[in-house]
């Protein structure tokens, strides 16, 4: 029996994914040099892909690293000498607060309870704050902050860099990149590929903190200093020998997501690309909350609908975790349990663009 994944990430793979897989490998792809102009030419098409597909600025910078934890690390070596500000409302945007210490920086943070969100203009930060670490979507525990609420910290704190965590919230996210500096995600999740390479998009502010803080005598890191990044990616490579299959893989997926059309018979079907997975991931998100909100026992993690995430749903299913995590993978489908100390009492439903409505549907039937 064939499974269908609707884990967090690593999760199902993109439908186009196993096609570009065999084309790799019948291309020797995999094999190819990492300075060779057949590898350039995959790194420019992916950044342009890219910058396409998200709307990022021209004028940004994106580096191709490992993870998004490497992402987190790099972020705080180049762009914090002391002092960072980190929003914590679930386990991973705890782990940037976390990696801010492990690099010998002085971090403050404001936590709210898991399942809750922040009124970010109520909360006034340190004027020491060099950069706010905020993260838009909590894969833990299903909490999505609204981007008018990131965009406020701007108008608020203009002249403080602003790092923003769309990992589990790319592509649907439709993120300002005008209103932050940095902001990064991992391919494992809405891009629907293997898991191994994570990405980071930074400005030219967030590049000149990386330079003052060079020259300042500040460790920045080496071989993925900011400075060592866009080297390379000037010249479309990387200072090490990088994922060249899985960079291959997000350039011909992107490719893919900037044609798309719905399949379904909503008015998405009238749209194309990003737009096209916008609308069709809110209205299958849509399917998944009011299904739960009408269920007699298991109910959304989230309350407030403000903060509730479009793309990974945290359900609180009051210690049946185990039960329908067995029941529902016996008729192929996959979900996440909870996370940390939810592992027993929830389950996480992602909702990402290789997720089919149909599939969703019956996911839903079979609870």
């Amino acid at each position: 029996m064939k499974k269908i994944y609707f884990t967090c990430g690593p999760t199902q793979l993109y439908s186009t994914v196993q096609k570009h897989l065999d084309e790799a490998l019948i291309h020797d792809i995999p094999s190819i040099s990492h300075r060779g102009a057949q590898f350039q030419e995959i790194f420019q098409k992916t950044v342009e892909n890219l910058k396409r597909l998200l709307a990022i600025p021209k004028q940004h910078h994106i580096f191709f690293l490992s993870s998004s934890l490497e992402s987190m690390e790099r972020i705080i070596e180049n762009c914090v000498e002391t002092n960072s500000f980190h929003f914590v409302d679930g386990s991973f945007s705890r782990k940037f607060y976390q990696m801010a210490i492990e690099v010998k920086r002085k971090p403050e943070k404001v936590e709210v309870r898991e399942g809750e969100g922040f009124d970010l203009r109520s909360i006034r930060m340190p004027k020491k704050t060099e950069l706010i670490a905020i993260t838009h979507n909590e894969t833990s525990t299903g909490v999505s902050i609204p981007l008018q609420d990131i965009e406020t910290l701007r108008k608020i704190y203009p002249k403080v860099l602003i790092a923003v965590d769309i990992v589990s919230s790319a592509p649907y996210v439709n993120l300002d990149f005008s209103q932050v500096d940095i902001a990064f995600f991992s391919v494992q999740k809405g891009f629907g590929l293997p898991a191994g390479m994570g990405v980071l998009i930074a400005n030219e502010r967030a590049m000149e903190k990386a330079r003052f803080l060079k020259k300042k005598g500040v460790n920045i890191g080496s071989y993925h200093s900011f400075s060592s990044l866009l080297e390379k990616a000037e010249n479309y490579q990387t200072p090490e020998t990088p994922n060249v299959l899985g960079m291959y893989l997000l350039q011909k997926v992107t490719n893919d997501m900037l044609i798309y059309r719905s399949s379904s018979r909503a008015k998405s079907r009238d749209l194309v690309g990003i737009d096209a997975i916008r609308a069709e991931t809110d209205k299958k998100a849509k399917l998944i909350y009011n299904f739960f909100d009408r269920h007699p026992q298991y109910k959304p993690f989230v309350k407030d609908n403000r903060f509730r995430s479009k793309t990974t749903i945290a359900i609180d299913v009051k210690g049946d975790t185990k039960k329908i995590l067995a029941k529902l993978e016996k008729k192929g489908l996959v979900v996440s349990s909870g996370y940390g100390k939810f592992k027993e009492d929830h389950i996480r439903i992602a909702n990402f663009p290789a997720h089919e409505t149909n599939n969703i549907k019956h996911l839903l039937s079979e609870i």
